[in-house]
């Protein structure tokens, strides 16, 4: 593996380790579509001893995208529900993060995957310079190594939301905001946190395949020097 996954892989490793400082906030975001879908039979009412039944046929109803962010130490998450998620959607996400979600903060620092639109390149050709840059200089990215989004605890709290909030059929956008409200409310209300126990001298051990090997520390690059 080349040393910039393992650059990047240590980078948010090492940002897990610190501890939560609000002034520099450690926040994940990610994103992930969503089926629609509605019933095409009546389900059938719940009896004693059988749970409610459901027909396995069902009608799509389009797509809504999820854009996530979850603050692992301090048990706060948010979940904003769009048509799509192009650029210019993701900019949008990040000006409600610096102006409602964190205005106090010197700086935000952001652990995003991989994907092409996540970069401060994609604020500056949403919006004008001035207010592009205001928005940039809030935000401090750090990025998963390619193939490791598995890193981004944001993927941690879509798995619980998808296992607790979306098993079920959602037939439209105003229905699944409010589902997600619903979810989302309690485990802030608990502070329901993450806590990550992979840190980078653990991926040293584990991970060791993935770095790679270094032939002589004492003339790394064949130079003499008389």
């Amino acid at each position: 593996m080349s040393p910039d996954y393992v650059w990047h892989l240590e980078d948010v490793l090492d940002l897990y380790a610190e501890p939560e400082n609000p002034r520099y906030p450690q926040v994940c975001f990610d994103e992930s579509p969503v089926q629609l879908t509605s019933e095409t039979r009546q389900p059938l009412p719940a009896q004693p001893g059988q749970p409610v039944r459901y027909d396995t046929e069902y009608q799509r109803e389009g797509t809504a995208n999820l854009f996530l962010f979850v603050q692992p130490l301090r048990g706060w998450r948010h979940v904003n529900v769009t048509r799509q998620r192009t650029q210019q959607d993701f900019a949008q996400q990040m000006r409600l993060l610096v102006d409602q979600y964190f205005p106090a903060a010197e700086r935000i620092r952001l652990v995003v995957d991989n994907l092409n639109t996540h970069t401060p390149a994609s604020l500056y050709r949403v919006f004008a310079p001035d207010e592009a840059r205001r928005i940039t200089r809030k935000l401090e990215f750090h990025y998963t190594p390619k193939h490791g989004s598995w890193l981004n605890m944001a993927e941690c709290e879509l798995a619980v939301l998808a296992g607790q909030c979306l098993n079920r059929r959602i037939s439209t956008i105003d229905t699944l905001r409010e589902e997600i409200a619903a979810w989302e409310g309690p485990r802030n209300q608990r502070q329901t946190k993450i806590h990550w126990q992979f840190g980078t001298e653990t991926a040293r051990v584990k991970l060791k395949r993935l770095y790679p090997s270094v032939e002589s520390a004492e003339d790394p690059v064949g130079l003499e020097v008389s």
